[in-house]
């Protein structure tokens, strides 16, 4: 993990429990002397664990071009440094902006990765999301924002129509365009529905129910951002097959 080299690690510090970090980003955050975070989606009690002098940096009220300083000035100046972001780095964390200028700059990174959203979401919710004859398939995805537009092709009605388990990120302020748009492109209102906000933190509120009363549950619940919503069957499976992995049938098989 860099030697002597100076380096810029991208760690995930995962959903929000300060002890969902991995243990190699941990060990990384304790020796850094740089710490960048983003804002505050991120725990006291994780960055307790910089070093007592480590320089902390809040990149909530920074621009791109500044954050991106900040990791050159600490390079130049021979320190290592570990670059919070939530959850996992390779997913919504505008993780490859980052790489992109590091990379004509001639900076060395490393990227750590860390237990994501969703994982922490359906932990909450005491589910697998690939169930045995089910569903065997997860959709990770997000809706148009006026800021930040879906790719051509990656819209909520053709992604709709995959099936399997659907997984919503960054979308709870907009759950009342959602479920129409799911409900006219073959789902039905009786298809179970989730939504988990703030997953692993203190504050952490979970919704079960339906396509059909999903919405008015978060409503209620005042969830508008931080949350994570899932569609599909298994969060409802029962009576499915068992899965071939632990199967009688595959141990007398390998048996002969």
């Amino acid at each position: 993990m860099g030697g002597d080299e100076v380096t810029v690690y991208f760690i995930g510090a995962g959903p929000g429990a300060a002890d969902l970090i991995t243990v190699r980003g941990q060990r990384l955050l304790q020796r850094c002397t740089v710490c960048l975070f983003a804002g505050s989606i991120m725990p006291d009690d994780l960055l307790a664990l910089c070093p007592p002098d480590a320089k902390i940096v809040d990149t909530g009220p920074l621009t791109l071009e500044q954050i991106v300083a900040e990791l050159a000035d600490a390079d130049a100046a021979g320190h290592d440094v570990a670059r919070l972001h939530s959850g996992d780095p390779s997913l919504y964390s505008a993780l490859a902006e980052q790489c992109r200028r590091l990379d004509a700059l001639g900076i060395t990174y490393e990227i750590v990765p860390g237990v994501t959203a969703f994982a922490a979401a359906a932990a909450a919710l005491n589910r697998e999301l690939t169930v045995p004859g089910v569903a065997q398939t997860v959709t990770l995805t997000r809706v148009s924002t006026l800021s930040t537009p879906m790719p051509p092709g990656e819209d909520l009605a053709t992604l709709a129509q995959f099936g399997g388990t659907l997984v919503l990120y960054l979308a709870a302020a907009q759950i009342d365009t959602i479920v129409p748009e799911l409900l006219a492109n073959g789902y039905t209102p009786e298809t179970p529905a989730a939504a988990v906000a703030f997953a692993s933190w203190p504050q952490q509120t979970v919704l079960r129910g339906t396509l059909a009363d999903l919405a008015a549950q978060m409503h209620e619940a005042n969830i508008t951002k931080t949350a994570v919503i899932i569609v599909g069957q298994v969060l409802a499976a029962e009576g499915f097959t068992d899965s071939y992995l632990y199967s009688t049938a595959r141990r007398a098989k390998g048996a002969h």
